[in-house]
């Protein structure tokens, strides 16, 4: 057995990988919706004991040291209130989840790219009122020619969204795998019972 292999075992043991922490603002809203605001059990456990967060769900499992022993957290919260940005960042990932994870021409999801509507070679710039979310297909098809010659359409026109609809948009995209502790604290676009 290599040294390393060894470090690694005994510093993340496999059972304790796959408990991260939700982490909630101080009014109880996660940070981000997509991607989850999500912190490694290490992490939540060291803001709970720098007295940083209040943990309001734990897991099942516990965690030792010679003196200590700690369940893990599933639910903190910050005790000091982080004010959401007001600007959205323009990247890749935040035009794909502005434009739903789909082809804004033919509305296929997938292996995406993106782009310009108005082509670079023809002057066109790289913002978010001229960059869309594209299927390799259709960006081949459309090429350095603009929209009509190429016969497509968009399916929305393009512009820049705000930090507070793109925090919305994230909610349609719950991620594969949620703890039951998190269910109260999360609000996705799911109907509720009557």
């Amino acid at each position: 057995m290599s040294g390393d292999f060894r470090t690694q075992f005994v510093r993340e043991p496999n059972s304790l990988r796959h408990h991260p922490a939700l982490v909630l603002n101080a009014d109880y809203r996660p940070l981000s919706y997509y991607p989850l605001s999500l912190w490694p059990w290490q992490e939540a456990i060291k803001a709970a004991w720098l007295d940083r967060v209040q943990i309001v769900a734990e897991y099942d499992e516990v965690v030792r040291s010679p003196s200590t022993e700690i369940r893990i957290p599933s639910v903190v919260v910050l005790k000091e209130f982080v004010k959401p940005r007001k600007r959205v960042a323009f990247t890749r990932f935040n035009l794909f989840l502005r434009d739903e994870f789909a082809c804004q021409y033919c509305g296929a999801k997938g292996d995406l790219t993106f782009d310009h509507v108005v082509p670079r070679a023809r002057g066109g710039i790289t913002s978010w009122e001229n960059v869309v979310a594209a299927c390799a297909s259709c960006n081949l098809r459309k090429g350095s020619r603009s929209l009509r010659q190429a016969g497509l359409s968009l399916r929305k026109p393009p512009r820049r969204p705000g930090a507070e609809e793109l925090r919305n948009m994230g909610r349609r995209f719950p991620p594969n795998h949620l703890h039951e502790s998190w269910l109260d604290f999360l609000y996705w676009d799911a109907e509720l019972e009557a």
